[in-house]
């Protein structure tokens, strides 16, 4: 019984940016690797299919991070007024027990 090898996803994509760049072709690249050529083809195709939703997600990440950081400033202005009410406090409690 023969058993599958598992490449990872960075040799896969080195294989196939190694063959998009033209510095080694899809046979050389195959008998290198001892696989098959229509292995890398099926790599190149995933690829190039997925290279558009590398791009897509950019804008949600970047709204997601826009958001955090909206929110990372309300919750530090909230901070800064809390402590300052709680001072306030501090000093206005203190006046009444003087007088």
């Amino acid at each position: 019984m023969t058993t599958h090898r598992k490449f990872t996803s960075t040799f896969k994509a080195q294989v196939v940016l190694e063959v998009l760049s033209g510095s080694k072709t899809q046979a050389d690249l195959a008998r290198e690797h001892q696989i098959k050529p229509d292995l890398i083809s099926r790599w190149r195709r995933q690829f190039l299919d997925n290279a558009v939703s590398l791009f897509e997600h950019q804008g949600v990440d970047d709204a997601a991070c826009a958001r955090i950081a909206e929110l990372e400033r309300a919750l530090g202005r909230k901070t800064m007024e809390l402590e300052i009410a709680k001072k306030a406090s501090s000093i206005s409690g203190r006046l009444h027990d003087v007088s």
